[in-house]
Protein backbone atom coordinates (compact mmCIF):
# COMPACT_ATOMS: atom_id res chain seq x y z
CA UNK A 1 0.00 0.00 0.00
CA UNK A 2 1.47 3.27 -0.92
CA UNK A 3 1.23 6.65 1.36
CA UNK A 4 3.00 10.51 0.68
CA UNK A 5 6.48 9.38 1.41
CA UNK A 6 6.45 6.04 -0.39
CA UNK A 7 5.28 7.80 -3.46
CA UNK A 8 8.25 10.51 -2.35
CA UNK A 9 10.51 7.66 -2.23
CA UNK A 10 9.14 6.42 -5.55
CA UNK A 11 9.97 9.64 -7.05
CA UNK A 12 13.36 9.25 -6.29
CA UNK A 13 14.07 11.74 -2.79
CA UNK A 14 15.34 9.14 -0.12
CA UNK A 15 13.50 9.99 3.34
CA UNK A 16 15.69 10.67 6.08
CA UNK A 17 14.83 11.29 10.08
CA UNK A 18 16.59 14.63 11.48
CA UNK A 19 16.74 13.26 15.13
CA UNK A 20 18.59 10.61 17.24
CA UNK A 21 18.03 9.76 20.96
CA UNK A 22 18.47 6.88 23.29
CA UNK A 23 14.93 6.80 23.56
CA UNK A 24 13.85 6.53 20.16
CA UNK A 25 16.63 4.07 19.62
CA UNK A 26 15.68 1.95 22.62
CA UNK A 27 12.25 1.91 22.09
CA UNK A 28 12.41 0.46 18.63
CA UNK A 29 11.03 3.82 17.16
CA UNK A 30 13.33 4.51 14.63
CA UNK A 31 13.12 0.73 13.38
CA UNK A 32 9.56 1.25 13.21
CA UNK A 33 9.79 4.42 11.29
CA UNK A 34 12.33 2.42 8.85
CA UNK A 35 9.14 0.33 7.93
CA UNK A 36 6.07 2.41 8.01
CA UNK A 37 7.56 5.91 7.40
CA UNK A 38 9.86 4.89 4.35
CA UNK A 39 13.13 6.52 6.51
CA UNK A 40 16.31 4.93 5.04
CA UNK A 41 18.73 7.63 6.49
CA UNK A 42 19.76 9.86 10.01
CA UNK A 43 20.74 13.09 10.59
CA UNK A 44 22.06 14.40 13.65
CA UNK A 45 23.91 17.98 14.85
CA UNK A 46 24.57 19.25 18.01
CA UNK A 47 21.51 20.92 18.51
CA UNK A 48 19.75 17.45 18.44
CA UNK A 49 22.17 15.64 20.85
CA UNK A 50 21.88 18.23 23.49
CA UNK A 51 18.13 18.05 22.97
CA UNK A 52 18.83 14.16 23.80
CA UNK A 53 21.38 14.07 26.40
CA UNK A 54 19.44 16.76 28.57
CA UNK A 55 15.87 15.62 28.50
CA UNK A 56 16.56 11.91 29.46
CA UNK A 57 17.24 9.25 32.00
CA UNK A 58 18.45 6.61 29.08
CA UNK A 59 22.42 8.40 29.53
CA UNK A 60 22.15 8.28 33.18
CA UNK A 61 24.03 4.60 33.52
CA UNK A 62 26.90 5.82 31.11
CA UNK A 63 27.52 9.14 32.98
CA UNK A 64 28.17 7.56 36.40
CA UNK A 65 30.40 5.54 34.50
CA UNK A 66 32.25 8.27 32.60
CA UNK A 67 32.40 9.91 36.04
CA UNK A 68 33.47 7.33 38.01
CA UNK A 69 36.09 6.77 35.30
CA UNK A 70 37.49 10.41 35.35
CA UNK A 71 36.81 10.79 31.45
CA UNK A 72 37.07 14.69 30.50
CA UNK A 73 33.75 16.10 29.23
CA UNK A 74 35.08 16.69 25.59
CA UNK A 75 35.72 13.00 25.51
CA UNK A 76 32.33 11.72 27.42
CA UNK A 77 30.05 13.20 24.58
CA UNK A 78 32.13 11.73 22.04
CA UNK A 79 31.57 8.50 23.67
CA UNK A 80 27.94 9.17 24.41
CA UNK A 81 27.23 10.35 21.15
CA UNK A 82 29.29 8.10 18.85
CA UNK A 83 27.18 4.79 20.64
CA UNK A 84 24.00 6.22 19.59
CA UNK A 85 25.03 6.94 16.21
CA UNK A 86 26.68 3.07 16.06
CA UNK A 87 23.40 1.91 17.22
CA UNK A 88 21.47 4.08 14.75
CA UNK A 89 23.91 2.68 12.05
CA UNK A 90 22.99 -0.93 12.82
CA UNK A 91 19.11 0.01 13.06
CA UNK A 92 20.00 1.41 9.22
CA UNK A 93 21.97 -1.46 7.90
CA UNK A 94 19.41 -3.00 5.94
CA UNK A 95 18.46 -0.06 4.22
CA UNK A 96 22.21 0.19 3.68
CA UNK A 97 22.56 -3.18 1.90
CA UNK A 98 19.14 -3.20 0.25
CA UNK A 99 20.54 0.36 -1.58
CA UNK A 100 23.91 -1.13 -1.72
CA UNK A 101 25.77 1.49 0.22
CA UNK A 102 24.10 4.37 -1.06
CA UNK A 103 21.41 4.79 1.88
CA UNK A 104 20.76 3.55 5.24
CA UNK A 105 23.21 6.33 6.42
CA UNK A 106 23.77 7.77 9.79
CA UNK A 107 25.39 11.16 10.23
CA UNK A 108 27.74 12.50 13.07
CA UNK A 109 29.10 16.21 12.96
CA UNK A 110 32.48 16.94 13.91
CA UNK A 111 33.15 19.45 16.82
CA UNK A 112 30.98 22.90 15.46
CA UNK A 113 34.11 24.84 17.18
CA UNK A 114 36.62 23.29 14.59
CA UNK A 115 34.18 25.20 11.56
CA UNK A 116 37.46 27.05 10.85
CA UNK A 117 40.45 24.91 11.33
CA UNK A 118 40.79 22.51 8.69
CA UNK A 119 43.63 20.17 9.95
CA UNK A 120 41.94 19.65 13.60
CA UNK A 121 38.49 18.79 11.14
CA UNK A 122 40.24 16.09 9.45
CA UNK A 123 41.59 15.00 12.61
CA UNK A 124 38.29 14.80 14.27
CA UNK A 125 36.76 13.44 11.36
CA UNK A 126 39.46 10.21 11.25
CA UNK A 127 38.66 9.93 14.94
CA UNK A 128 34.48 9.77 14.88
CA UNK A 129 34.77 7.46 11.55
CA UNK A 130 37.05 5.25 13.95
CA UNK A 131 35.15 5.29 17.10
CA UNK A 132 31.71 4.40 15.25
CA UNK A 133 33.58 1.76 13.26
CA UNK A 134 30.75 1.52 10.62
CA UNK A 135 30.75 1.65 7.07
CA UNK A 136 27.18 3.17 6.75
CA UNK A 137 28.46 6.15 8.77
CA UNK A 138 28.94 9.91 6.87
CA UNK A 139 30.96 12.63 8.90
CA UNK A 140 29.45 16.05 8.78
CA UNK A 141 31.69 18.94 8.23
CA UNK A 142 30.61 22.24 7.76
CA UNK A 143 30.86 23.96 4.60
CA UNK A 144 32.86 27.03 5.57
CA UNK A 145 35.97 27.96 3.67
CA UNK A 146 38.35 26.56 6.15
CA UNK A 147 35.89 23.11 5.68
CA UNK A 148 36.13 22.92 1.90
CA UNK A 149 39.87 21.62 1.82
CA UNK A 150 39.20 19.20 4.80
CA UNK A 151 36.26 17.95 3.24
CA UNK A 152 38.62 16.75 0.41
CA UNK A 153 41.40 15.44 2.54
CA UNK A 154 38.69 13.07 4.54
CA UNK A 155 37.00 11.86 1.13
CA UNK A 156 40.60 11.18 -0.14
CA UNK A 157 41.36 9.30 2.88
CA UNK A 158 38.24 7.06 2.39
CA UNK A 159 36.03 8.28 4.64
CA UNK A 160 32.35 9.29 3.56
CA UNK A 161 31.01 12.85 3.82
CA UNK A 162 28.02 14.88 4.78
CA UNK A 163 28.87 18.53 3.45
CA UNK A 164 26.61 20.72 6.22
CA UNK A 165 25.42 24.35 6.61
CA UNK A 166 25.49 25.39 2.81
CA UNK A 167 23.51 28.18 1.74
CA UNK A 168 24.35 29.74 -1.29
CA UNK A 169 24.92 28.35 -5.02
CA UNK A 170 28.63 29.50 -5.17
CA UNK A 171 29.68 28.05 -1.92
CA UNK A 172 28.01 25.13 -3.00
CA UNK A 173 29.58 24.87 -6.54
CA UNK A 174 32.93 24.77 -4.11
CA UNK A 175 31.51 22.02 -2.48
CA UNK A 176 31.04 20.16 -5.44
CA UNK A 177 34.84 21.09 -6.60
CA UNK A 178 35.96 19.63 -2.99
CA UNK A 179 33.72 16.29 -3.35
CA UNK A 180 35.03 16.01 -6.92
CA UNK A 181 39.22 16.34 -5.53
CA UNK A 182 38.57 14.56 -2.77
CA UNK A 183 37.55 11.38 -5.08
CA UNK A 184 40.26 11.93 -7.72
CA UNK A 185 42.59 11.76 -4.67
CA UNK A 186 41.30 9.10 -2.94
CA UNK A 187 41.69 6.86 -6.40
CA UNK A 188 45.02 7.58 -6.10
CA UNK A 189 45.44 6.50 -2.70
CA UNK A 190 43.79 3.09 -4.11
CA UNK A 191 40.77 3.93 -1.97
CA UNK A 192 37.30 1.78 -3.31
CA UNK A 193 35.28 4.89 -4.23
CA UNK A 194 32.48 2.26 -5.08
CA UNK A 195 31.93 2.17 -1.12
CA UNK A 196 32.52 6.11 -0.71
CA UNK A 197 29.27 8.12 -0.33
CA UNK A 198 28.70 11.94 0.23
CA UNK A 199 25.69 14.08 0.58
CA UNK A 200 25.74 17.94 0.52
CA UNK A 201 23.25 19.38 2.81
CA UNK A 202 21.63 22.73 1.50
CA UNK A 203 19.96 24.38 4.07
CA UNK A 204 16.31 26.10 3.19
CA UNK A 205 13.96 27.21 5.23
CA UNK A 206 16.45 29.24 7.09
CA UNK A 207 16.39 31.13 3.72
CA UNK A 208 13.01 32.25 3.76
CA UNK A 209 13.18 33.22 7.36
CA UNK A 210 16.13 35.81 6.77
CA UNK A 211 15.08 36.83 3.51
CA UNK A 212 11.69 37.63 4.26
CA UNK A 213 12.49 39.32 7.38
CA UNK A 214 14.35 41.68 5.08
CA UNK A 215 11.02 41.72 2.61
CA UNK A 216 9.09 42.91 5.10
CA UNK A 217 11.76 46.07 6.11
CA UNK A 218 11.70 46.86 2.64
CA UNK A 219 7.90 46.96 2.49
CA UNK A 220 6.73 47.33 -1.18
CA UNK A 221 3.77 45.24 -1.96
CA UNK A 222 6.83 43.99 -4.63
CA UNK A 223 8.33 42.91 -2.00
CA UNK A 224 6.18 41.43 0.23
CA UNK A 225 4.78 39.42 -2.93
CA UNK A 226 8.43 37.24 -3.10
CA UNK A 227 7.73 36.41 0.74
CA UNK A 228 7.94 31.83 1.32
CA UNK A 229 9.49 31.62 -2.75
CA UNK A 230 13.32 32.84 -1.86
CA UNK A 231 14.51 29.28 -0.56
CA UNK A 232 12.86 26.87 -2.92
CA UNK A 233 13.68 29.15 -5.41
CA UNK A 234 17.30 28.92 -4.06
CA UNK A 235 17.03 24.93 -4.08
CA UNK A 236 15.82 24.76 -7.49
CA UNK A 237 18.71 26.35 -8.59
CA UNK A 238 21.34 24.49 -6.45
CA UNK A 239 19.80 21.71 -8.17
CA UNK A 240 20.41 23.07 -11.79
CA UNK A 241 23.92 23.42 -10.21
CA UNK A 242 24.35 19.90 -9.09
CA UNK A 243 22.83 18.68 -12.73
CA UNK A 244 25.36 20.41 -14.74
CA UNK A 245 28.49 19.33 -12.51
CA UNK A 246 27.46 15.74 -12.60
CA UNK A 247 27.35 16.31 -16.57
CA UNK A 248 30.31 16.91 -17.09
CA UNK A 249 33.50 14.63 -18.87
CA UNK A 250 35.52 15.02 -15.62
CA UNK A 251 32.57 13.74 -13.61
CA UNK A 252 31.98 10.44 -15.82
CA UNK A 253 36.05 9.58 -15.56
CA UNK A 254 34.89 9.34 -11.94
CA UNK A 255 31.72 7.38 -12.42
CA UNK A 256 34.10 5.33 -14.68
CA UNK A 257 35.90 4.33 -12.06
CA UNK A 258 32.83 3.77 -9.72
CA UNK A 259 32.05 6.60 -7.95
CA UNK A 260 27.97 7.74 -6.99
CA UNK A 261 27.34 11.42 -7.11
CA UNK A 262 26.84 13.67 -4.03
CA UNK A 263 23.54 13.77 -3.64
CA UNK A 264 22.24 16.84 -2.77
CA UNK A 265 20.44 17.20 0.96
CA UNK A 266 17.65 19.59 1.64
CA UNK A 267 18.28 20.02 5.49
CA UNK A 268 16.05 22.77 7.45
CA UNK A 269 12.58 21.59 5.91
CA UNK A 270 10.76 22.77 9.12
CA UNK A 271 8.58 25.70 8.30
CA UNK A 272 9.52 28.02 10.55
CA UNK A 273 6.28 30.20 9.76
CA UNK A 274 3.14 28.83 11.20
CA UNK A 275 1.11 30.73 8.11
CA UNK A 276 3.13 28.16 5.35
CA UNK A 277 1.94 24.94 4.70
CA UNK A 278 3.60 22.50 7.17
CA UNK A 279 4.80 20.06 4.33
CA UNK A 280 5.82 23.17 2.10
CA UNK A 281 9.71 22.23 1.55
CA UNK A 282 9.49 18.57 1.17
CA UNK A 283 6.50 18.57 -1.53
CA UNK A 284 8.30 21.57 -3.13
CA UNK A 285 11.53 19.98 -3.59
CA UNK A 286 11.01 16.63 -5.26
CA UNK A 287 13.91 15.65 -8.02
CA UNK A 288 15.53 12.52 -8.67
CA UNK A 289 18.44 11.67 -6.89
CA UNK A 290 18.13 13.96 -3.73
CA UNK A 291 17.35 13.34 0.01
CA UNK A 292 14.97 15.21 2.38
CA UNK A 293 16.03 14.93 5.61
CA UNK A 294 12.87 15.93 8.34
CA UNK A 295 12.19 16.50 11.89
CA UNK A 296 10.01 13.81 12.79
CA UNK A 297 6.97 16.77 12.77
CA UNK A 298 7.59 16.88 9.80
CA UNK A 299 8.04 13.53 8.55
CA UNK A 300 5.04 12.76 10.23
CA UNK A 301 3.17 15.86 8.32
CA UNK A 302 4.00 14.74 4.88
CA UNK A 303 2.96 11.06 5.85
CA UNK A 304 -0.37 12.26 6.85
CA UNK A 305 -1.23 14.34 4.20
CA UNK A 306 1.72 15.41 1.91
CA UNK A 307 1.01 14.79 -1.69
CA UNK A 308 3.76 14.38 -4.57
CA UNK A 309 2.42 15.80 -7.49
CA UNK A 310 5.76 14.63 -10.01
CA UNK A 311 8.92 16.60 -10.00
CA UNK A 312 8.72 19.84 -8.32
CA UNK A 313 12.11 21.04 -9.50
CA UNK A 314 13.61 20.60 -13.48
CA UNK A 315 10.30 22.58 -14.57
CA UNK A 316 10.46 25.12 -12.61
CA UNK A 317 14.31 26.44 -13.18
CA UNK A 318 12.91 29.74 -15.18
CA UNK A 319 10.51 30.38 -12.42
CA UNK A 320 13.56 29.93 -9.69
CA UNK A 321 15.99 32.50 -12.06
CA UNK A 322 13.00 34.98 -12.04
CA UNK A 323 12.43 34.97 -8.57
CA UNK A 324 16.65 35.44 -7.41
CA UNK A 325 15.77 38.54 -10.03
CA UNK A 326 13.24 39.94 -8.62
CA UNK A 327 14.55 39.77 -5.03
CA UNK A 328 17.37 41.28 -5.99
CA UNK A 329 15.36 44.12 -8.22
CA UNK A 330 13.14 44.79 -4.73
CA UNK A 331 17.05 45.31 -3.05
CA UNK A 332 17.64 42.01 -1.27
CA UNK A 333 21.10 41.04 -1.19
CA UNK A 334 21.36 37.31 -1.51
CA UNK A 335 25.13 37.15 -1.20
CA UNK A 336 24.86 39.48 2.47
CA UNK A 337 21.75 36.69 3.33
CA UNK A 338 24.22 33.75 2.70
CA UNK A 339 26.95 35.31 4.36
CA UNK A 340 24.66 36.00 7.91
CA UNK A 341 23.39 32.33 7.56
CA UNK A 342 26.12 30.63 7.67
CA UNK A 343 27.97 32.55 10.51
CA UNK A 344 25.03 32.36 12.68
CA UNK A 345 24.61 28.22 11.02
CA UNK A 346 28.26 27.88 12.91
CA UNK A 347 27.37 30.49 15.85
CA UNK A 348 24.31 28.13 16.71
CA UNK A 349 25.74 24.71 16.67
CA UNK A 350 28.73 26.36 18.64
CA UNK A 351 26.42 27.81 21.09
CA UNK A 352 24.46 23.85 21.55
CA UNK A 353 27.74 22.17 21.74
CA UNK A 354 28.74 24.74 24.78
CA UNK A 355 25.39 24.47 26.42
CA UNK A 356 26.17 20.13 26.03
CA UNK A 357 29.41 20.74 27.47
CA UNK A 358 28.12 22.46 30.57
CA UNK A 359 25.16 20.22 30.79
CA UNK A 360 27.32 17.37 30.62
CA UNK A 361 29.92 18.64 32.89
CA UNK A 362 26.70 19.48 35.37
CA UNK A 363 26.02 15.54 35.32
CA UNK A 364 29.37 14.05 35.57
CA UNK A 365 30.22 16.28 38.58
CA UNK A 366 26.98 15.34 40.38
CA UNK A 367 28.55 11.93 40.43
Amino acid sequence: MTNPLSDLSAAGVAVWLDDISRDRLRSGNLADLTRTHSVVGVTTNPSIFQKAITSSEAYAEQLRDLAVRGVDVGEAIRLITTADVRTACDVLRPAYDASDGVDGRVSIEVDPRLAHETERTVAEARSLWWMVDRPNLFIKIPASMEGLPAITATLAAGISVNVTLIFGLDRYDAVMEAFMTGLEQAIENGVDVSRLQSVASFFVSRVDSEVDKRLEKIGTPEAKALRAKAAIANARLAYERYEKAFGTERWAALAAAGASPQRPLWASTSTKDPALPDTLYVRELIAPGTVNTMPEATLLAFGDHGDVPGETIRPFYADAHATMAALAAAGVDVDGVVEVLEREGVSKFEDSWNQLLDAVRGQLEAH
